[in-house]
């Protein structure tokens, strides 16, 4: 309940703030991997789906002039990787993980001559909710415990929390009215899997594009 109702608190305090709202779709594809766990860790190619709001944030007298905003965003995305607990490079285990996600931006865009400019910075907490984990560790656990090597110690047999949350940094630019590129780099900061010695966290370089659907006043 805790979590809701901040995650409730950010998204009203944008409503009430805004001058005018923008929405759009978004999506991208990263590169990622779960680190701290697994052995010797392979990333692996992911992507995520969803979609966008930006609320103005300061007075917009001049059509689309508006240069500081806040930007939720509701997203589906895949976190992924491959691991090698006695690394011998033979046998790999796999991990799929599927999350909503919902980063919390402030997005704000550099002036060009007291105007807004085409390219922006994005910055903001990110909250995630486990819907599905797939694990295919073989063997690895059996073969661990013949070794005499305690499977735990290498992070086989966990299983992932069903919530976290991290930070999450875009750089984009404006390609027109409608679309933008951007690149995106997200961190987690709660651990992954709970109940394992070390810390381990979520992490991925991205790149993606926003198409804005439409626009309120």
């Amino acid at each position: 309940m805790k979590k809701l109702f901040l995650i409730s608190t950010l998204l009203l305090f944008g409503f009430t703030n805004a001058q005018s709202i923008k929405y759009g779709v978004t999506g991208s594809v990263h590169n990622g991997s779960i680190a701290g766990i697994h052995g010797v860790s392979k990333s692996q190619f992911g992507g995520s789906v969803g979609a966008f709001a930006d609320f103005s944030l300061v007075p917009n007298d001049i059509y689309d002039s508006a240069w500081l905003y806040f930007t939720p965003q509701l997203e589906v995305s895949t976190m992924s990787e491959k691991g090698d607990w006695n690394e011998d490079e033979v046998d790999y285990q796999k991990y799929n993980n599927i999350y909503i996600g919902v980063p919390l931006y402030i997005k704000y865009f550099l002036k060009n001559h007291g105007y807004k400019g085409d390219l922006y910075f994005m910055a903001g907490p990110k909250f995630e909710f486990l819907v599905s984990e797939k694990q295919e560790e073989g063997d690895a656990v059996h073969q661990a415990v013949v070794a005499g090597r305690d499977p735990k110690l290498f992070g086989l047999g966990q299983k992932a929390d069903s919530f976290g949350y991290g930070v999450s940094i875009k750089v984009g630019a404006k390609i027109d009215e409608k679309l933008d590129v951007f690149i995106r780099f997200d961190r987690g900061l709660s651990k992954v899997y709970p109940d394992y010695r070390d810390a381990t966290y979520n992490r991925f370089l991205a790149v993606g594009v926003s198409y804005y659907l439409g626009e309120t006043n």
